[in-house]
């Protein structure tokens, strides 16, 4: 199905007579309002997830290493790398989304609102939030509309505005993040070595397949990790 099968013209136009509508013209699903009520469903889930891994250690939204640094919080009361981690990850990627258009779920939501907001919270002494479900989810949709909302509101101001004469260095920006995360994929082999030795190895496995693939080696180690822990289930006390 193309567009034209729904009665709007694949030519770039200036309006609802112009050929495809711009965003804030194509009702609902593409409208700038619907943004910011989307980021805060991704958001609730994400930080009800938090409240499950942190009463019931599962159900985090996050790669192994990055919830390491929580759960090392929540072992020994010291919060500082999971805040700074998560809280670095999200401001950078607030003032990347409105210059590209995108907004990373891993890095923003999933590493921000899932890991940094929470370990700052904790670091502060409030621990409600992470305590109980039913005050979970509106403060992670709290959290999520104040996001939204900020993106929009720099997005206006920046390369969206009337007299807007650069690009504010979105064409430099964009992929920024992918390309550093290749880094990362050691980082997960260690993490995933000190859960188990299987998992270390299936993690190391996955890398090296991948690393010849010519593809991401972070990916290959998460997916190697994952692969070993179905067949090698790490027992807890």
């Amino acid at each position: 199905m193309s567009t034209t099968d729904i009665g709007v013209s694949d030519e770039i136009g200036e309006g609802k007579d112009g050929g495809r509508p711009r965003p804030w013209e194509g009702g609902f699903w593409l409208s700038e309002w619907a943004f910011p009520l989307f980021v805060a469903s991704l958001a609730a889930g994400i930080f009800a997830g938090t409240h499950l891994y942190y009463t019931y250690q599962t159900g985090v939204f996050n790669e192994v290493a990055v919830v390491a640094l929580l759960k090392g919080g929540m072992e020994n009361g010291s919060y500082g790398a999971a805040a700074a981690f998560g809280a670095g990850f999200l401001f950078a990627r607030i003032i990347e989304a409105p210059m590209v258009g995108i907004l990373d779920i891993g890095g923003s939501l999933q590493t921000g609102v899932g890991i940094g907001i929470p370990a700052m919270l904790l670091a502060a002494g409030v621990t409600a939030p992470l305590q109980h479900f039913w005050l979970a989810l509106p403060t992670g949709a709290v959290i999520g509309l104040a996001i939204g909302w900020l993106v929009l509101v720099i997005r206006r101001a920046t390369v969206n505005s009337p007299n807007a004469g650069s690009t504010f260095g979105a064409d430099v920006m964009m992929g920024a993040g992918n390309s550093a995360g290749r880094y990362l994929g050691p980082l997960v082999i260690l993490a995933a070595a000190t859960a188990s030795v299987p998992v270390g190895l299936g993690s190391t496995l996955g890398a090296i397949l991948f690393y010849w693939w010519k593809k991401p080696l972070t990916g290959g180690a998460i997916l190697g990790a994952m692969a070993a822990g179905l067949f090698f289930p790490i027992v807890t006390k």
